[in-house]
């Protein structure tokens, strides 16, 4: 639980207005509708749809425009993209613009995932500079009023970085603020996030927000991140994993309005149960959406005296009925302090990157290159 305040902060990116200086990142397989909704009950800020990949969005593949949607209490609505083509993704903005889509819309240059990387796309990106810096272009102009944001990584690894030279080009090209991940692709979620790299960017791009990502376990963190960066927000990731709450302390610790809560366990039930409930109502089934929050159920009860029969159980359950009559059989207990806190999720290990063939040899895409980028995004077609 945080105990840290900060003075009452807002964010501005282009024309829309936070009362607090946050923001949900995308995650795949996570920050879909349900979770977006369950996350803004606690707190305010910007919460942003998972990856979304340009090439599906523009041939309307059937589970990428469902995952578009956005429930009616969402506002302001926020889509990520990912893409290789400058006039693909241009494309999948127009679309997203003309039909009323999102409020924002965010371009994924963060990826570190082999099979994105692979094909020259996420993380990969930025390292060839004009390509990187006509797909920010085009975009903006293909986004209109609509403000239009670049989330990257430092770069590809310790000796190509790249975060610099993108952020300026961002700037540059009219996008309306910058968030960095601290680390570079091929340290995945390893170690600890570079803080000092957020401040080296904000020292850089002076003319629009500068987002700082990465070990943000707490609303500590997040006030600990801004005063030590610069930061003009923060983007929180992995720290809201079984704990949507987290956004009602962080609302509270930048002077903003959030529900504060007594985690206790049988709070947390309470919350995980809301979170099956409106995956159930995304999904429109019952079956699926107790299936989708199975993979919650070790970050829900972190810390927390729930035995590894019960979570097994939990995990096993495909009904609402199944999973209440298992809670029921919980009795409560007080939040466990630091047995619930810190790290969550898999931070897997420092990884060489999987790149093309020959990628690092020039900062420009050559002919047979840019045919294989454009099979990167029908590999990942369909959000």
């Amino acid at each position: 639980m945080s105990l840290a305040t900060a003075p009452a902060s807002a964010l501005r990116i282009g024309p829309i207005a936070l009362d607090v200086p946050v923001v949900l990142a995308p995650m795949a397989g996570i920050t879909n509708t349900a979770f977006r909704r369950l996350c803004r009950e606690y707190g305010a800020g910007l919460y942003v749809s998972e990856m979304i990949t340009s090439r599906a969005l523009v041939e309307r593949n059937a589970i990428t425009m469902r995952l578009i949607q956005h429930h009616e209490s969402e506002t302001p609505r926020s889509i990520q993209l990912y893409g290789v083509d400058p006039a693909t993704i241009a494309e999948a903005v127009r679309i997203i613009v003309a039909e009323d889509r999102a409020d924002h819309i965010d371009l994924n240059f963060g990826c570190p995932v082999p099979k994105v990387t692979r094909k020259g796309g996420g993380a990969a990106l930025p390292w060839k500079t004009t390509l990187f810096a006509d797909i920010v272009d085009r975009a903006v102009r293909a986004a209109g009023d609509v403000p239009l944001t670049v989330k990257m990584r430092k770069g590809i690894d310790k000796d190509h970085l790249t975060f610099i030279e993108a952020g300026r080009a961002a700037e540059d090209a009219g996008a309306a603020a910058v968030a960095l991940h601290a680390r570079t692709a091929g340290e995945y979620y390893s170690g600890h996030a570079d803080w000092a790299a957020i401040g080296e960017l904000k020292q850089a791009v002076t003319s629009i927000p500068v987002l700082g990502n990465g070990d943000i376990w707490s609303a500590d963190d997040a006030v600990r991140m801004m005063a030590e960066t610069g930061a003009d927000g923060v983007v929180v990731g992995r720290g809201c994993l079984g704990r949507p709450w987290l956004f009602g302390e962080l609302a509270g610790a930048f002077g903003g309005e959030g529900v504060q809560v007594d985690a206790t366990l049988q709070f947390v039930a309470a919350a995980f149960r809301r979170h099956a409930e409106l995956l159930v109502e995304f999904f429109e089934d019952e079956d699926r959406g107790c299936k989708d929050i199975r993979k919650h159920v070790a970050w829900y009860f972190k810390g927390y005296p729930v035995g590894g029969e019960l979570r097994a159980a939990l995990a096993r359950a495909s009904t609402l009925q199944e999973i209440d009559d298992l809670l029921g059989t919980l009795g409560d207990a007080p939040y466990p302090g630091a047995g619930a806190e810190g790290q969550r999720g898999r931070a897997g290990s420092p990884k060489r990157t999987a790149l093309p063939e020959g990628w690092l040899d020039s900062r420009e895409i050559g002919a047979d290159t840019g045919e294989m980028m454009r099979g990167a995004e029908t590999e990942n077609s369909g959000g």
